[in-house]
């Protein structure tokens, strides 16, 4: 971010030889399992990292979670201890050690919390390099993401965007690919903040290689990120996996150009699917490219959105990044109509599934999901395993500071 008070704390040199169990462990399950897996996630949570990895290494039974089924339980394990017998957790760690990367665990002041809500699918240790503090980064932050066959009216955008949500200190998420995600991080490099370039292979390899300077300088002056250990390659799997990532670390994700099939699409699905902000950039009529926001913008109840402060007003705080207003008001009365609604039909309630809420405010289940998102980021709302509710401390004046 720029400005002293934006810095990140400086970085540890990080010492391979200091891994504890737990870290050794994750290290290796990240050369073992497929990222995201849920079936590794349940495990984990279930019995830890150190006793799943024993279990593997040493082939070992283990119990499944409640509910699996034995035999695919039992193929996993197999396909699992095959690949941990060949990982060396050492020279894993060693090799980062010599790209100047570090691994971050869940846990750790470096991890980014907003993970935590993939659940069973939450990244089992995260590879990371950069100047930059993780989950410092991601504080204030966006994704912008798109098509890589970008029309030249959709890399501007997508640099404008960079650059100008840069000059108002937040940084941009995006999959470092060509077209819309190098113009977004590129526009805000040049504007001066944090970029964070989610890859989908280890940090070791370029990919796409013409982005090989563009990576150096986001580890000169960012964060790039993988699930993956060095020397891992990219998969076309692995691209829509790490997808759920970059809508994971933000508030919001917007989609600049997209075709209908695209991985775009797919980050939008998991932006919704998350209970983020969806935004949407609308094209020509006429371009394939825009026809995936287009229908975003029809269908899914996607935010239009034309500049950084349209973006900022719908991921920012409530009742401070908004777009000014005359006259002293509650942070509250800032909120829309529909927003005030849903809000209003959880006064008074405990625990409150979204369907209900949906109902008493009169909307449909996908602007109720998107509306409580929202609320839940400005502090006026908060989910647990029972729903919904509403804060107790949700009226605050206007000059108090909302926590997003």
């Amino acid at each position: 971010m720029n400005g002293p008070e934006g810095e990140a704390p400086p970085r540890e040199e990080f010492d391979p030889s200091g891994l504890d169990a737990d870290a050794s462990a994750r290290a290796g399950i990240t050369a073992t399992a497929e990222p995201g897996d849920p079936a590794m996630g349940l495990l984990l949570a279930e019995h830890g990292a150190a006793r799943v990895w024993e279990a593997l290494v040493h082939r070992e039974r283990i119990p499944p979670p409640a509910g699996t089924d034995q035999g695919a339980h039992s193929a996993r394990l197999e396909r699992w201890r095959t690949r941990a017998a060949a990982v060396d957790v050492d020279a894993l760690s060693a090799q980062a050690a010599e790209l100047g990367a570090r691994l971050v665990l869940p846990g750790d002041p470096e991890w980014p919390g907003q993970l935590d809500p993939l659940a069973e699918r939450r990244p089992y240790a995260l590879w990371v390099r950069g100047a930059r503090d993780l989950r410092h980064a991601c504080l204030r932050s966006v994704a912008v993401v798109g098509s890589r066959a970008a029309s030249a009216y959709g890399l501007h955008v997508a640099g404008e965007f960079g650059h100008a949500l840069a000059e108002r200190s937040w940084a941009v998420v995006s999959g470092g690919a060509y077209g819309i995600d190098g113009a977004a991080h590129r526009g805000t490099l040049a504007g001066g903040a944090t970029t964070v370039v989610v890859l989908a292979c280890g940090l070791d390899i370029s990919y796409p290689r013409g982005h090989e300077n563009l990576f150096a300088d986001v580890a000169a002056r960012g964060v790039l990120i993988s699930e993956h250990p060095p020397g891992t390659s990219p998969t076309r799997r692995g691209f829509l996996v790490r997808n759920r990532l970059i809508a994971a670390l933000t508030p919001g994700t917007v989609v600049v150009e997209a075709g209908l099939r695209s991985g775009a699409m797919n980050t939008a699905t998991h932006a919704r699917e998350l209970c983020r902000v969806l935004m949407a950039v609308p094209g020509p009529v006429t371009s394939a490219l825009s026809a995936g926001c287009h229908r975003l913008l029809r269908d899914w109840q996607a935010v239009c959105v034309t500049d950084a402060a349209d973006i900022i007003e719908q991921v920012g705080r409530i009742g401070e990044d908004l777009r000014p207003v005359d006259g002293p008001v509650l942070a509250e009365d800032r909120l829309d109509a529909t927003a005030r609604r849903i809000l209003d039909s959880l006064r008074g309630r405990r625990w409150t599934g979204t369907a209900t809420v949906a109902a008493a405010a009169g909307v449909g289940l996908d602007t109720a999901l998107r509306h409580l998102g929202l609320l839940a980021a400005g502090g006026f709302v908060e989910r647990g395993p029972g729903g919904w509710r509403a804060e107790s401390g949700a009226r605050k004046p206007h000059g108090d500071r909302v926590a997003p």
